[in-house]
């Protein structure tokens, strides 16, 4: 695992995901084999039938000279033609969009999951927060009467 996108499961309701390839410069593969990037801005759009991943910072590999990469350049995403025709439909309806949620290695190939996401409203957002307390709390009650505490 390179990097998560956390913030995407906060932000979307997560609705279809997709493992996709990512076409790459050598100085971007060297990045990522340290660890770094950043996935949090990113998102995944159409252009001639193809599919293009926007905003993921990949920063310059350190010991690159003159042959190192755009940091945020956009990056072609690799996906067979039937699956690229199936999510520009999905994306049609409105209010959905594509977000990365983690970049890794898969037998030494860089691949990214995709996620057909729909924005989550304030109040959904508070409301996924108070079931995820309210589950803690449960789950610290119970260990604290199993202890005999209580």
């Amino acid at each position: 695992m390179i990097a998560q996108n956390k913030k995407a499961r906060h932000d979307y309701l997560i609705e279809d995901t997709y493992e996709a390839g990512l076409v790459l410069t050598g100085t971007e593969v060297k990045s990522l084999r340290a660890g770094r990037a950043t996935l949090v801005d990113g998102f995944a759009t159409f252009r001639d039938g193809e599919m293009y991943l926007h905003a993921v910072h990949i920063p310059p590999y350190h010991q690159g000279n003159w042959t190192n990469h755009e940091p945020r350049r956009v990056r072609k995403l690799l996906l067979h033609k039937a699956e690229i025709d199936r999510w520009e439909l999905k994306m049609k309806e409105s209010g959905l969009t594509i977000v990365p949620l983690a970049l890794y290695f898969s037998d030494g190939r860089a691949k990214v999951e995709l996620a057909l996401a729909r924005g989550k409203k304030l109040h959904d957002k508070r409301q996924a927060l108070a079931e995820r307390q309210a589950t803690r709390e449960m789950a610290r009650e119970m260990t604290r009467r199993n202890r005999g505490e209580g």
